[in-house]
């Protein structure tokens, strides 16, 4: 056995450098290009964090490219659809996933993470990983306004004549949530609620991020948001002034999803980052960052979310309307306020 023993140290020990080696595999890239829009890549939005425990943990760069709100980004992927630099996309929701599917812009992929995510907020062939939800509500200025409206059909009274931001639906995710909140509600009566309440809107803005700093700096008492925007208030300025409206028509759900994109050159650092995304350090960021909940099981929140009020009643559309709709529901949308 003795003359033997040399030879099979040495095998163990190519075996064992070999072993090293593959756990130290180069990644495909060293670097990925990540398409999303403006809030989430700004000083205090999630991006910035996210990308740093992402190179640390992977070696793998994140460069965020953000063509404005995720209208604008989805926009974006379909113009560049035959020579696209984005690797993943992130903000696109369950309002514009039809959209996106019929375009073919993302390839499936099933994270092993999505173990942790309730199955109510999954998109159709995880297309796209769900990252964060919430509802959208009017968002409500209590030192501006003494008597915010009461409920969906409260918006048209005249006495909140131009009171009111909202957010194209052409290009913003909110605009089109509420002009799909709106349909929910009104059906037939759809273009006779928007021809109401236009006189009431100050302003429509392109994007969330535009709209909602018209409304803190005073323009408007009344802004279209998410259930989850008044405890950004609570956290980092310490009032209550800003509450969100629950109405009893019931409330309308964003899910908010990330996808690899279908002609990624870099799959696995790809994968790798859609990974990331629901993992529990990232995770962990999204509530005092993009002021959503987080779609992981488990994950704390601050206690500054007792001011995000749950509603009553949900309306949600299940599937989303397809992009062929949307445009008819966009066409009568135009058609009302422009009478």
């Amino acid at each position: 056995m003795k003359r033997y023993l040399p030879l099979l140290l040495a095998v163990i020990g190519v075996i064992f450098i070999a072993t090293i080696m593959v756990g130290r595999t180069k990644p495909e890239t060293d670097g990925i290009t990540v398409y999303t829009y403006d809030s989430f890549i700004s000083e205090w939005g999630p991006g910035p964090e996210i990308a740093k425990q992402f190179t640390e943990q992977s070696g793998i760069t994140v460069n965020y490219v953000a063509p404005g709100d995720a209208g604008q980004t989805l926009q974006r992927l379909i113009n560049e659809k035959e020579a696209s630099v984005a690797d993943v996309a992130i903000g696109i929701d369950n309002n514009l996933f039809p959209k996106a599917e019929e375009e073919g812009i993302f390839r499936s992929y099933t994270s092993p993470e999505l173990k942790k995510v309730d199955s109510s907020l999954r998109f159709e062939d995880d297309l796209l990983t769900p990252y964060d939800y919430s509802d959208f509500a009017f968002i409500w200025d209590s030192q501006a306004l003494e008597n915010p409206p009461q409920s969906f059909a409260d918006l048209t009274d005249p006495r909140f004549k131009e009171k009111i931001i909202i957010m194209d639906p052409r290009t913003s995710t909110p605009g089109l949530g509420l002009l799909l909140w709106s349909e929910k509600i009104y059906g037939d009566k759809l273009f006779d609620f928007w021809k109401a309440f236009a006189p009431n809107i100050l302003t429509v803005s392109s994007s969330w991020d535009t709209g909602y700093g018209l409304f803190t700096s005073g323009e408007a008492p009344l802004v279209i948001s998410y259930t989850t925007s008044p405890p950004y208030h609570l956290e980092y300025e310490g009032t209550e002034r800003y509450k969100a409206l629950i109405f009893p028509e019931g409330h309308y759900m964003q899910i908010e999803g990330a996808g690899v994109v279908a002609g990624t050159k870099h799959r696995k650092a790809a994968e790798a980052f859609i990974d990331f995304l629901i993992s529990e350090d990232a995770q962990a960021v999204i509530p005092l960052t993009n002021w959503m909940y987080p779609v992981r099981e488990g994950t704390p929140l601050p206690d500054s979310f007792r001011l995000a009020p749950k509603p009553d009643k949900q309306l949600q559309i299940n599937p989303a309307p397809d992009g062929k709709t949307v445009d008819t529901l966009i066409e009568l949308w135009t058609k009302a306020l422009l009478q």
